[in-house]
């Protein structure tokens, strides 16, 4: 599914110019569940930023389902990210003055999707993490944990592959970090491909998977499948 040949990122600022990824090689398999950690400056954000095709490499190449980024227009682009990947962020980006409901139709309204359908999607992914009961609530009426499971809802309304997940658990509690995690474990057992961005080591631990960063490079990349299976029990 993930595919990264040698992939570099350069950033120049002014004079300056900033490597915050060096040739970096790796695969990712469809169904796969993979946290991805590093202290700050490691890279993990510049090759989240890569994964989700919200940048590409400043040399090498990033394949996603076998699809060249960097020959992509911007146009082109987007069009993937809408189709294949489902994004959850730390600080869960909802509109304010919104609905769950709402906040959970807004890529399929994007999408072109009409009336009855988007709802009825919608009110589908909210009940799937938990918060069917909650669909008419604002999210300033939500706990946190709450509100990142309507983010984690929007994220999967348009049936995504690919779930890339940017620390979402660094602004819960752990009775709802536990609970979100779940919902990510489920998620991955139902087929889709997890990508977890993380510094806390007990929550990649639920991954199967950790690739370590350090100084834009891979330092670790190791499998978790009997950890994870007996964090899951």
């Amino acid at each position: 599914m993930i595919e990264l040949h040698a992939a570099s990122k350069t950033y120049e600022l002014g004079a300056i110019s900033v490597r915050a990824l060096r040739e970096v090689s790796l695969r990712i398999e469809h169904g796969d569940f993979v946290a991805i950690m590093g202290s700050s400056g490691s890279g993990k954000s510049t090759l989240m930023n890569i994964l989700g095709c919200l940048d590409v490499p400043s040399s090498g190449r990033y394949l996603l389902d076998g699809i060249d980024a960097a020959r992509m227009d911007e146009d082109d682009l987007s069009d993937l990210r809408n189709r294949k990947i489902g994004f959850v962020f730390q600080s869960f980006n909802l509109v304010p003055r919104t609905s769950a409901l709402a906040n959970v139709e807004l890529p399929l309204a994007y999408a072109g999707l009409k009336g009855a359908k988007r709802r009825e999607r919608a009110e589908r992914a909210l009940n799937a993490v938990g918060m069917g009961n909650r669909i008419s609530h604002l999210p300033s009426e939500l706990s946190g944990g709450q509100q990142q499971r309507v983010a984690v809802a929007r994220a999967i309304v348009t049936n995504p592959s690919l779930i890339l997940a940017d620390e979402p658990t660094g602004n819960l509690d752990s009775h709802s970090t536990a609970d979100v995690l779940q919902i990510f474990s489920r998620l991955n057992e139902e087929g889709r491909t997890v990508v977890l961005i993380t510094h806390e080591p007990d929550v990649a631990e639920r991954a199967r998977r950790i690739i370590r960063l350090s100084d834009g490079e891979i330092a670790e990349d190791r499998t978790l499948a009997a950890a994870t299976s007996e964090a899951r029990a």
